[in-house]
């Protein structure tokens, strides 16, 4: 009997002890769970010194080797964390990348385009809010508000683009041609450089062509910046002047024969080699292609430059620009405080610094010195009156898509009226939903 009680003891004991145990793990988990909080899974692996790897998903395959870099003195200083870095080109990145953000495997910290993305993201409550992070001084207050959504700083955009075409500057002196400041202009220039044997455009009409050169096409044609808002509030409309100009104006282009041959089969890699080769005057693409052109062609002297589509007491902008390359810390990653470290990390000016001039790119992040005339260029257009980019002011993805494919419908023999006219009825049906 006294064994039996000495048994039943012990059993109660082990019970009770089970129990604390128990409640103290499901404490733990309960922080976790929240996306973004100070404390949890992230912390806590921070805090004990338990490894943790997080993944970066980006599109920009060009920028690996500079980031590998980046991520090892990252790496260094944080030995506990491991970043494992994964890229898409950009095209697919726009299509699937929210897929495979979705449960969180993947892209503790990812990046986004300003747009249709974003907004889809945002919808599908993606991103984490990160608002009260300290790193946020190290950017240009102005250059990341197109990362805030409903208030909130959720995205940081890391890149500054210019989307204006790129000139060849010693051709353009060859030839005694200055940027225009109209239309007239422009296309005179164009003459002259068609009739010098020079393709005056390199078009990428089969991939990113119409959605970079619309941009510059529109921004002085349009009545408002907000116009592509409004379309798709209902409150304007693809078949008003503004866009069915534009439309004549790049079906003027191509029956002038100021793009290549071909130009609506043309894709980026091939347009570039144009340019690269000195064949094409003009690189229909934005300052992000600056650096890659000049590692392909070291006697390249390039400039940017924008068509002005009015006559020049008309012209509104000069040029285009984009915050963009926005970095996020996923709402579903169980290392929320090792992303925003990361981030942190990148936010550093000397980073930031030896990021953009190992890539070319201009970044949002404050005091960062450039090195290479190519930076330099861009950094040129900083006191210019420029516009946000227009497509990404268009949110649905598919009236964004609307939109360029009536540039691509134009150039394959479409009149401007109809296929004004095509794009607006994919508007309305989104109206109608």
């Amino acid at each position: 009997m006294k064994k039996h009680k000495r048994k039943s003891g012990f059993l109660v004991a082990t019970i009770t002890l089970l129990s604390i145990l128990t409640a103290a793990c499901g404490s733990n988990t309960d922080t976790a769970s929240t996306p973004g909080a100070s404390t949890g899974a992230g912390a806590t692996a921070a805090a004990s010194g338990k490894p943790v790897t997080i993944s970066f998903l980006h599109w920009r395959g060009e920028d690996v080797n500079s980031l590998n870099g980046i991520i090892a003195k990252f790496q260094a200083e944080n030995p506990n964390i491991k970043v494992e870095m994964q890229t898409m080109p950009s095209e697919q990145y726009q299509s699937t990348a929210q897929a495979k953000l979705a449960d969180g495997s993947v892209g503790d910290v990812f990046t986004t385009f300003p747009g249709a993305q974003f907004e889809a993201l945002s919808k599908a409550g993606i991103f984490t809010d990160l608002s009260s992070e300290k790193f946020l001084s190290n950017f240009n207050d102005t250059l990341i508000q197109v990362g805030k959504k409903d208030g909130k700083q959720v995205a940081v955009p890391y890149q500054l683009v210019y989307n204006d075409p790129i000139y060849n500057v010693k051709l353009f002196q060859k030839f005694n041609l200055t940027p225009p400041k109209d239309w007239e202009g422009f296309l005179a220039l164009c003459e002259t450089l068609k009739k010098n044997g020079i393709i005056p455009i390199a078009f990428a009409g089969a991939d990113i062509g119409p959605g970079q050169f619309m941009n510059t096409m529109v921004m002085n044609n349009e009545p408002s910046a907000d116009i592509f808002t409004k379309v798709e509030a209902g409150q304007a409309k693809l078949t008003d002047e503004f866009w069915v100009k534009t439309l004549t104006q790049f079906k003027e282009l191509n029956d002038k024969g100021y793009l290549q041959p071909d130009a609506l089969g043309t894709k980026d890699a091939a347009a570039g080699a144009l340019f690269i080769q000195e064949k094409a005057a003009i690189l229909a693409s934005g300052s992000y292609q600056l650096a890659q052109n000049k590692k392909q062609n070291p006697n390249l002297e390039q400039k940017l430059l924008a068509p002005i589509t009015v006559a020049a007491d008309q012209a509104k902008y000069e040029g285009v620009h984009t915050s963009t390359f926005m970095l996020a810390v996923n709402s579903k990653s169980k290392h929320p405080a090792e992303a925003k470290k990361f981030i942190e990390f990148l936010s550093r000016k000397e980073i930031a610094g030896t990021y953009a001039n190992e890539t070319g790119q201009n970044v949002t992040v404050k005091d960062v010195q450039y090195t290479s005339p190519e930076l330099q260029v861009a950094t040129e257009w900083a006191g210019k009156k420029t516009l946000f980019q227009p497509r990404f002011s268009i949110t649905n993805a598919d009236n964004q898509k609307a939109v360029t494919n009536s540039i691509q419908a134009v150039l394959s023999g479409k009149s401007p009226q109809d296929a004004a006219k095509e794009a607006q009825a994919i508007i309305d049906q989104h109206l109608v939903k």
